[in-house]
């Protein structure tokens, strides 16, 4: 008897690579190690208002799907933690003084196009985004924190008030992954959209990379 593994297991292992890949891009290295200002922290809060308006667009559409809308949550919504850290970063007018990079406009328009005809793709993208915000993210808002004096203004992305014990939120969505009414050729859709949103990811911060370094150029 062949022994299944688990659709949460293979997502982890098989885009292991692409994650670290993406953990590691140069832009966020840098940002990390203390080697970039409060302008390229700026740019990056802009990036992720871009994504998460798409996300989470498409996460009100999909509340009607009976697979998809095992997965929301109103405990990870960050779009009002992202405007106001806007607010507090740039400024009132900070709508008017904010774009999206190339790679974020691709990102977005995948995220907008599996939002909108694809649960299992949607789910990816709600997956690597979220799961990864209450892993690497809590320790990136600590970083942050402490590099640039902020207390919580700046950082509420980062900050997930409404989820006690994350580890224990993650345990249950990597449930619901595996009790998720998908046959095989469908999970090997949603791991390939995976590794599709690591690699948007880089992407964006490649291109926050190339944007930043051409501002002080």
């Amino acid at each position: 008897m062949t022994n299944v593994v688990p659709l949460s297991t293979a997502i982890r292992t098989r885009s292991k690579a692409a994650h670290s890949s993406s953990e590691s891009a140069g832009f966020m290295s840098s940002l990390l190690r203390g080697e970039r200002s409060r302008d390229d922290y700026i740019s990056l809060v802009a990036q992720h208002h871009f994504i998460y308006a798409a996300l989470e667009g498409a996460t009100e559409r999909m509340r009607r799907d009976p697979v998809a809308a095992r997965f929301i949550s109103d405990k990870l919504t960050r779009m009002p933690a992202l405007e106001a850290d806007l607010a507090f970063l740039v400024g009132d007018d900070w709508r008017e003084r904010i774009a999206p990079l190339p790679a974020t406009a691709r990102y977005v328009a995948r995220i907008e196009q599996v939002g909108a005809t694809w649960p299992g793709g949607f789910v990816a993208h709600h997956y690597t985004r979220y799961l990864g915000d209450l892993s690497g993210g809590l320790h990136i808002g600590r970083v942050i924190q402490r590099q640039f004096g902020f207390e919580t203004n700046g950082i509420g992305f980062y900050i997930f008030g409404d989820i006690a014990d994350p580890a224990a939120f993650k345990d249950v969505y990597r449930e619901q992954l595996d009790a998720a009414p998908w046959d095989d050729s469908e999970k090997e859709r949603v791991i390939d959209e995976v590794l599709l949103a690591y690699r948007f990811n880089t992407e964006v911060f490649e291109d926050l990379a190339g944007e930043r370094d051409s501002a002080i150029a």
